[in-house]
Parts: C-alpha cells; sequence; structure tokens
C-alpha cells in the first residue's frame, strides 16, 4: 500500500510537473498566423477629416495578444515594479556599434531612401530614377527583390567591430520600410522570401553567440502604417503627372507579376491620407502628423498594432536578443501622440512582458532590458539619446546615446575619422551613458576602405584606455575646460560628419570617469605636445570635489615615471618628451 501511496504521489508530482511545463510552453506559444486584414473603408478626399481627439481617446487593451509566464503582466506598472535594473553587463560594455544595414542602403541616399523616393525632386528620388526607375512603374517592392547584399557578413563584422572595441551590438531587425530581415512568422515581405533569401538576423545571432557579444534587435515599425504615405501619391509635375505610384496596387493587380501573392498593404499600409495634415507630414523631412487618432481606420488600428506587436515577439522567441530596441519619439508606441499618432494601444507592455517572462524562463533571471526611446525615468526600460548628448551627468535610468558615422544608412562620401568616434564615446560615459555608433555598410554590405581604417584607429585607443571605459561611472562632474555661453564646451549633435572631425579641443578640455577598480580617470581631449604642463584645476588640494590627497598619476600607454603635483588650485601633469598618442590621452589618478 505504501508503495502504491508512493507510485500515485510520484505520479502526481509528475503531472503537475508536466502540466506547468505544458502551461508554460503554451502561454508562451504564439499564434499560428495573423488575424485576418480588417475591411478598409475606401479613402475620402485628402485633406477632408478630421483627427480624433487622442486626449479622450481611451487606450485600447489588445487582450488578443499571447502571454508569456511569469511574474511581468502587460502594465506599465507591473514592469516597474518587477524589473530587477540595469543588467550588470550593460555597465560593463559601454560601447556598441549600430548596426544599420536593410535594402533602403541601396538607393545610396542616407536616410529614409524608401519614403523619399516618391518624393518628387528628392536625392532619393533622383537617385531612384537613375537606378531604377520611375515609382509609378519600379517602386521600393522592386528596391527589396533586387538588394543582394553579397559581401554582407556577419561573422567577419562581428570581429572587426569588436576590434574597434565595441561590446554589444544593435541590430536592425525592421526599418520603417517595414521589411523584417528575418524569417519572419507575420510578415511575408522579409529578406528570407525575397531580395537576399538569408535569414539575416539568424547570422548576426549566431555570430554575435560565437564571439561573445552582446546584441540586441531593434524594431523602427511603429512609424511604418503612416510613414508610406508618399507612396499613395503621384508626380505633380512631368510626364508622369497625375499616375499613382506602387503603393496603390492591390493584392489583385500583382497576377502574374513577380509579387503575386504578396498583398502590397503588408508592405506599404493603407491610404491615410484623408486625414489633416497627413499629406504635408508626409512631405517634410521627417515629421509626423500631428497628434490624434485616425478615426475611421480603428478596427486596421488595432490589427497593425497587433501586427507590430506579434513580429516582436516572434524575433524574441526565435533569437533571444539580449536586448530589443522599438524606435519613436512618445513615451511609448501607440500613444496618440508623435510616432505613435493614429491610435492608442498597449502593444508595447504586451511586448515588454513577454520578453521579460520569456528571459526569466530560459536564463533563469532578466539580465535584459528593453529600449523606449522618449519613456523617461522610469525603471523596466532604457531610453536614448540620439544625435546628441546630455550637457550633465545623467543617472536616473541607463542611456545610450546614439548617432551615425554619415547617416543612418550608406551614402557615398562619408566622413569616417577616429577622432570624432572616440570624443562621442568620451562625452557620454562621462555623463553615465553608454554610446552606441552607426556604421552604415555599402549595398552589398562591406564597409568603405575608409571605415575599416577608422575603426581600427578607434580599437587602438580603446585597448589603451579600456580601462576608464568599461564598467565605469561618471564622476561628481562631466569635465572641465572651455566654456561656451556659459557651458562646458562640448561635441556637437548631429550626424557624426566633417564639422566633429574638424571640432578642436584644446589643453584646458578634460573629462571624467570612475573606473571600476576604484580609481579616477582624467581624459584630455586632445594630445598636448611633448613636454606640456597641464592643469586640471577640478583635482587641486583646495577643490571640494575631494576628499583625499592624490597618491599616484600614471598615464595610461606610458611605461616611464610621470612628473606631477597636487597645487592648490589644480593637478599639475608634466607630459613626456614623446607623446606617441592620438586623439585623447587618459590619466589614471589613485
Amino acid at each position: 500500500m505504501k508503495r502504491i501511496t508512493t507510485s500515485l504521489f510520484l505520479t502526481t508530482i509528475l503531472l503537475i510537473s508536466f502540466n506547468v511545463q505544458l502551461s508554460v510552453a503554451q502561454s508562451a506559444s504564439l499564434p499560428a498566423t495573423l488575424p485576418p486584414f480588417p475591411e478598409v473603408p475606401q479613402p475620402k478626399a485628402e485633406n477632408s477629416v478630421p483627427m480624433g481627439n487622442q486626449a479622450s481617446f481611451p487606450e485600447i487593451k489588445l487582450g488578443n495578444l499571447p502571454s508569456a509566464s511569469g511574474p511581468f503582466k502587460p502594465t506599465w506598472e507591473s514592469i516597474e515594479k518587477n524589473y530587477p535594473g540595469e543588467p550588470a553587463w550593460l555597465r560593463e560594455a559601454k560601447f556598441g556599434i549600430w548596426v544599420h544595414i536593410g535594402p533602403q542602403s541601396a538607393g545610396e541616399s542616407g536616410d529614409w531612401y524608401a519614403r523619399r523616393l516618391y518624393a518628387q525632386g528628392t536625392l532619393a528620388n533622383k537617385n531612384h530614377l537613375k537606378k531604377y526607375g520611375h515609382p509609378s512603374e519600379v517602386g521600393y517592392k522592386e528596391v527589396l527583390r533586387d538588394w543582394k547584399p553579397t559581401k554582407l557578413n556577419p561573422a567577419k563584422l562581428t570581429k572587426i567591430y569588436q576590434d574597434a572595441g565595441a561590446r554589444f551590438l544593435m541590430i536592425q531587425g525592421v526599418h520603417h520600410d517595414n521589411f523584417d530581415m528575418w524569417n519572419s512568422k507575420y510578415q511575408p515581405w522579409n529578406s528570407v522570401n525575397i531580395g537576399p533569401k538569408r535569414d539575416l538576423i539568424g547570422e548576426w545571432t549566431k555570430a554575435c553567440r560565437a564571439d561573445g557579444m552582446h546584441f540586441g534587435i531593434t524594431f523602427h515599425h511603429e512609424y511604418t502604417w503612416w510613414w508610406w504615405q508618399t507612396a499613395f501619391g503621384s508626380d505633380s509635375t512631368g510626364d508622369k503627372s497625375g499616375i499613382p505610384y506602387d503603393g496603390n496596387l492591390t493584392l489583385a493587380d500583382g497576377k502574374g507579376k513577380w509579387w503575386e501573392g504578396l498583398d502590397p498593404r503588408l508592405l506599404y499600409g493603407i491610404n491615410l491620407r484623408e486625414y489633416q495634415g497627413v499629406s504635408k507630414a508626409a512631405y517634410t523631412d521627417w515629421s509626423p502628423p500631428r497628434p490624434g487618432i485616425f478615426s475611421n481606420h480603428i478596427d486596421y488600428a488595432k490589427w497593425y498594432a497587433t501586427q507590430w506587436a506579434l513580429r516582436i515577439m516572434d524575433a524574441v522567441d526565435k533569437y533571444n536578443p539580449d536586448f530589443i530596441f522599438t524606435d519613436g519619439t512618445d513615451q511609448q508606441p501607440f500613444s496618440g501622440s508623435g510616432t505613435g499618432t493614429g491610435i492608442k494601444a498597449d502593444a508595447a507592455q504586451h511586448v515588454i512582458s513577454y520578453f521579460y517572462n520569456r528571459a526569466l524562463e530560459r536564463r533563469g533571471q532578466v539580465n535584459t532590458f528593453s529600449i523606449v526611446k522618449f519613456r523617461h525615468k522610469t525603471n523596466g526600460t532604457v531610453t536614448t539619446e540620439e544625435f546628441g548628448i546630455p550637457a550633465n551627468i545623467k543617472t536616473d535610468q541607463p542611456w545610450i546615446g546614439e548617432a551615425p558615422v554619415g547617416d543612418w544608412f550608406y551614402a557615398p562620401n562619408f566622413t569616417y575619422d577616429s577622432g570624432m568616434m572616440i570624443h562621442y564615446i568620451i562625452e557620454a560615459i562621462a555623463r553615465d551613458g553608454n554610446a552606441a555608433l552607426c556604421i552604415a555598410p555599402r549595398p552589398d554590405g562591406s564597409l568603405d576602405k575608409g571605415c575599416i581604417k577608422m575603426l581600427k584607429e578607434v580599437g587602438v585607443w580603446m585597448r589603451r584606455n579600456g580601462e576608464a571605459v568599461y564598467g565605469s561611472h561618471a564622476w561628481s562632474i562631466p569635465g572641465e575646460g572651455e566654456m561656451v555661453n556659459g557651458k562646458l564646451k562640448m561635441l556637437p549633435g548631429g550626424k557624426l560628419e566633417q564639422l566633429h572631425a574638424d571640432f578642436k579641443f584644446n589643453t584646458q578640455d578634460f573629462r571624467f570617469t570612475v573606473g571600476k577598480n576604484g580609481a579616477l580617470y582624467a581624459f584630455c581631449m586632445t594630445v598636448p605636445v611633448s613636454g606640456t604642463k597641464l592643469k586640471i584645476k577640478a583635482l587641486g588640494a583646495n577643490s571640494d570635489k575631494l576628499d583625499k590627497q592624490i597618491k599616484t598619476v600614471k598615464l595610461l600607454g606610458y611605461k616611464g615615471i610621470l612628473q606631477w603635483k597636487q597645487d592648490a588650485d589644480g593637478l599639475v601633469i608634466h607630459c613626456p618628451a614623446k607623446m606617441p598618442f592620438a586623439t585623447s590621452v587618459v590619466f589614471e589618478i589613485n
């Protein structure tokens, strides 16, 4: 009887265990297909429909989205309460590379080529006409078809980036062009079905794992459902005036064509030009429509937000990234304002809670993070500073400074200068941030020779000075030096280009970090000539920034004995007779 009871007990435990495991598996399983594409009303006259009031519109709860078992529920309150904080590896990493490669590089026109090729007279439009033809006949879908990055080698590039000192990669999963760079379950317009015929995110994942490189996948398709409105227009002048661009095509139009069976609406979205301000915004440089709700398209908006979320969940399940990035200009995707214009929905909360629960299930801990670019001062998300660096130290939440070398997508004649990259990294870490710099490969996936030289030089500098970078945090002030309009002079914002390569610092300009070894590091933002006498005012004996006397001062990369003296008004350092350094020298101070 005892054996039977024991047997029944063990059987019961096994069944409970099996059911728990099954429950976890089921809770994390994604639907086989998308919900059916909703009925879409015929477009009304352009600019004739006022936007709905986003302030009074209630947030739509997307209860049809799957969940993963765990403590994180799809609310910001639950995410903030349960998130354990910044993973230690991000603090250690400090420097990463943005991998901005996709079919938009084929236009060799910089960022937003896909949208701008439909804007008559733009550089992208002119380049498209030369290379492909008129967008009423050969549109972006043909760019996707013809894009063959035959020299794109993620394993080789990962090693190049690692040699440059990068410790994480931000890899583009889908840009505003709506083209998924993986074997996407919910978007047939993807890199396995069309163009490269390769699972590019899968290749990057394999390369990063092989080299111990942390990586995240970036998702920029919140914009997409109104971003494509240029594709629904036509030329206003010339021989093709009034002939619709290919955004107006339907599934039926593809019969007998190379894209038969591919619904253009899944790439370009739908015509939303009836709403006031949408057409005007479509032809501005980057601006989204004014805040509001697309009141005549609520069903489509719910469908799109659901598809947006499922695509990210699909990539999370397939590749188990260390972080995810959602692009946007407001506190959350689908907020009814900024890039979230058109609808209010809780898609982002579902995605992030799913991501963290899946990390806990697979890793045993949440050592991952989610970037929501403009969600500030909250636990559970990391923010970014695009183009610029904050003037002051920022410790209210983890953040990453991000900027492209040249532009976010490739164009000829970028300035490749290691100094501007190094200065950007220093400016970020001195304010307690991280830095991620975009290196845009050419359309075939290779790097310009100048770019390779630049990265090698950055790597030399990082190997010499890495102890002041990796694992560091900000000191009590970011730096000292020349003041401009009452503020510390610093590297200008914007895309890194010739302006930044030419920007001059002098021997009074210093930045500070505290290393994980407890030492204080002072970065001179230029390389002094041999024998120069430097003075760091913040480190004087009478400074209120120090509570202990300085005992040692070393110049990283210099093996000789350094002459120095701590005066009342500053730390005076005599530079050696030889200064074979580049961009910036770093002093370790104990």
